[in-house]
């Protein structure tokens, strides 16, 4: 675990320079829009460890899978969202010296990233080998007031010499992914134009051919004047360069105003022509205003989603860094977009989607965006539905069954380890969820009609046809199977999986029996559509349901994760040495195939979804159970610790788990923060605070809280939007205040007591409740 970032609750600080840790802090520190996003590399040149990465949504590519050996239906490729032209590069020259901070001594340092406001700013002071002392600030930010926009402010002073100083600010397309299989870029050229001090970069990605046209306009100034700049330029690479004598206490000011715009957007013949409109519009406004704007969106998006806590700063820090993140990665503007497990803040896994989306991500945007957000995620599912079907058809599955990919960017599995691919089956589950708990957050069953029907239908093909009936056990079972618990591979009847898909099939009956009473047309069109045969398949799907296994041990009372699983040797986490953790980065797969622990929520997974159907008990000897032997190795494995240690009042292992994984990426917990921060499980970070301290659950169309406050805490608040309604909740030791700013009235649940709250704060009194 790492612990060099500085406490505060606006920011995020870095203090010193320290070369080891710079890809850490490259991840920490990205800034984006949800339309594009840049990690915190340097303006100038570094020759250190450092991951380039710009990336613009939804542009991927293909790249060929590689492996030793195929089998049918193996994915052919990897998605990959690509790096992209490099915007922010400044090259300076001092004299002879190149300004590089891993040949430099760096005697004074500084890093920013201001969550309030959405910039990121770095200071420092170098020494170059000749004693030359320079002296650097920097801002930069990615618009979220303009999407397409991005903009920096870099300026350079020289401390302790006169002399010559050359400063190149370039646009380089000549990039490659650091993942790429076979070593190979990704970009073609198209074309490279430059006039009045601005330069445009149009590329196009192979095999998809996706164009993007990369623009900046650069602007000099020294003591308040205008500097001329001379264009430069080569294969893949535009710059502007002027050269200046600077006097000692003297600076220059560089301002870079940039836009990526993509042909997702516009037609490939108009890009350069709308490029030129979107710079000469963001240049009009210059860097002042456009900053402004910034701050401006950002306070708006506070003002919905902000978690406040009272009294424990490095909480405080932790929750907004999360959200920051979340608002950074997915705006639901556009419904072909998604949230990758890295967001713009590095390559690893692609950029693509995964099923983190629906279990974890929903519940945020569901609270804290309008209802479109939210829905746009589950309606990129739905136009993938075709993709879906093929994909199930590619593994053998008929008759419209479909199997949801784990990775994806376009519908297509895209995802390149066997175990997964062909056997972490329950993302289809966790798609199915997602459309139930959108239905029961906002109310909306016309999503049933317009789109969640069919999805549902599909999904419920699949699971049918993936069952089949065991005579010895008398029951349906399910086999080959990879749970959530990707340390176990190749198994039969992961109880989760199972469970999962009885809901699955029962909940498509129930969707299938509202949509016909509430619209009976369209009901007919799915059936049209789909070819649905309601007696036999109803009755089949039914069937299943009913005659689900179930693995379960009876001496110790809990759902066993699989079959086999009491097999295994029993050793707790407790007793593991510190020196062998990571598990994944310590031992080899064998062993942790054969070991009995467990690198996320399984069990307790489906628990956390049907928590309902459990008592408070049941859910005790599970959670005891499988936490025992649990190494939280995946992100997204503390957050539904959390909410469920809270939901059994077990405070001091909720607020651990808690800040286990809201400083997951802050902290390097898991070694891993330089490859990208895990944007998934932040969502999770919030469910935590929502969903596990302040107990909130949506039961027959009403807000539920049962909240407690974490001991180090004073109180925490948080705004949520419900149904039309913004509520702003602040939660005491003793009582809960909401503040209804509609005219509408809600029936709030508080412990199981019926509340009324009309417009205007009410506050509610709970204390002693708890006991």
């Amino acid at each position: 675990m790492k612990n060099y970032i500085k406490a505060d609750e606006w920011n995020i600080i870095e203090e010193g320079f320290d070369p080891h840790l710079n890809k850490i802090s490259e991840s920490l520190f990205s800034i984006g829009n949800g339309r594009m996003g840049q990690r915190a590399n340097f303006e100038e040149s570094y020759s250190g460890e450092t991951l380039q990465g710009n990336y613009v949504a939804g542009v991927y590519y293909p790249d060929k899978t590689r492996v030793g050996w195929w089998k049918n239906g193996y994915p052919e490729y990897f998605a990959k969202v690509l790096n992209a032209t490099n915007w922010i590069g400044i090259h300076i020259q001092i004299g002879e010296e190149t300004l590089d901070l891993n040949t430099c001594k760096v005697t004074e340092f500084k890093r920013v990233l201001n969550m309030k406001e959405g910039t990121l700013s770095r200071s420092f002071r170098a020494e170059l080998k000749s004693g030359k002392i320079i002296e650097v600030e920097a801002v930069r930010f990615c618009s979220i007031a303009d999407d397409e926009v991005a903009a920096l402010h870099y300026r350079l002073s020289a401390i302790n010499f006169d002399g010559e100083v050359k400063l190149t600010s370039f646009l380089d397309g000549d990039v490659k992914n650091q993942d790429s299989n076979y070593d190979e870029k990704f970009w073609d050229l198209v074309t490279q134009e430059q006039d009045q001090n601005t330069d445009y970069l149009v590329l196009r990605t192979k095999k998809t051919e996706f164009d993007v046209c990369t623009v900046s306009r650069t602007t000099l100034l020294k003591n308040g004047e205008k500097q001329t700049l001379n264009a430069v330029s080569k294969d893949k690479y535009l710059g502007q360069e002027a050269s200046l004598l600077l006097k000692q206490g003297e600076s220059v000011d560089l301002y870079k105003i940039a836009a990526n715009l993509s042909s997702q957007n516009y037609d490939k013949q108009q890009l350069l022509a709308e490029a030129k409109q979107r710079i000469g519009m963001a240049s009009e406004k210059g860097f002042s205003q456009l900053l402004k704007e910034q701050a401006e969106a950002w306070a708006k998006k506070w003002e919905e989603g902000d978690i406040v806590i009272e009294g424990d700063i490095a909480a405080q820090q932790a929750i907004r860094f999360n959200i920051f993140q979340l608002n950074q990665t997915y705006t639901g503007k556009d419904a072909r977009l998604n949230i990758g497990p890295k967001g713009f803040t590095g390559e690893k896994y692609g950029g693509s989607t995964y099923w983190d989306t629906e279990a974890y991500c929903i519940p945020f945007y569901l609270s804290v965006a309008p209802q479109e957000v939210a829905k746009n995620l589950l309606v990129y599912r739905y136009k993938q539905l075709g993709k879906a079907i093929e994909n199930a058809a590619k593994l053998g599955f008929k008759d419209g069954a479909a199997l949801y990919p784990m990775v994806t960017m376009n519908g297509e599995e895209c995802h390149n380890e066997w175990e997964i691919t062909f056997e972490e089956i329950h993302r289809n589950g966790a798609i199915a969820f997602a459309i139930f708990n959108y239905i029961r957050y906002t109310g909306d069953e016309s999503y049933l009609a317009k789109y969640g029907l069919e999805v549902l239908i599909g999904i419920a093909r699949f699971w049918k046809q993936r069952v089949n009936w065991s005579a010895d056990k008398n029951k349906f079972v399910m086999l080959g199977v990879t749970g959530p618990n990707e340390y176990e591979n190749n198994i039969n009847n992961n109880w989760y999986t199972n469970k999962l898909a009885a809901w699955c099939l029962k909940y498509t009956i129930t969707a299938a029996a509202k949509v016909k009473e509430q619209a009976p047309e369209q009901y007919l069109e799915i059936i049209r559509k789909t070819g649905l045969q309601e007696t036999t398949e109803f009755q089949d799907w039914t069937s299943v349901a009913e005659q689900m296994y179930y693995p379960y041990d009876q001496k110790s009372d809990v759902f066993l994760q699989q079959d086999g699983f009491l097999d295994k040797e029993q050793v707790l986490v407790k007793d593991l040495p510190a020196s062998e953790r990571p598990l994944n980065q310590k031992w080899s797969w064998d062993r942790i195939l054969r070991s009995c622990f467990i690198k996320q929520a399984d069990v307790l997974q489906g628990m956390y979804f049907f928590e309902d159907e459990f008592d408070l008990e049941t859910l005790r000897r599970n959670f005891n159970f499988y936490e025992s032997r649990t190494v939280h190795e995946s992100s997204l494995s503390p957050c539904v610790h959390s909410i469920l240690a809270a939901k059994l009042n077990d405070e001091e292992k909720a607020y651990e788990f808690y800040l286990r994984t809201a400083r997951l990426d802050l902290d390097d917990y898991n070694n891993d923060t330089e490859d990208g921060l895990h944007i998934t499980s932040m969502a999770g970070t919030w469910m935590s605070v929502v969903e596990g301290f302040a107990g909130m659950r949506v039961r027959n169309g009403q807000l539920n809280f049962q909240p407690f406050l974490p001991e180090n805490w004073n109180a925490f608040s948080f705004s949520i939007g419900f149904r039309g309604v913004q509520l702003k909740v602040r939660i005491t030791a003793t009582e809960i205040s909401i503040l209804n700013n509609s005219d509408q009235e809600l029936q709030i649940v508080i412990f199981n007591q019926v509340y009324p709250v009309p417009h205007g704060e009410k506050v509610i009194s709970y204390k002693g409740a708890l006991a």
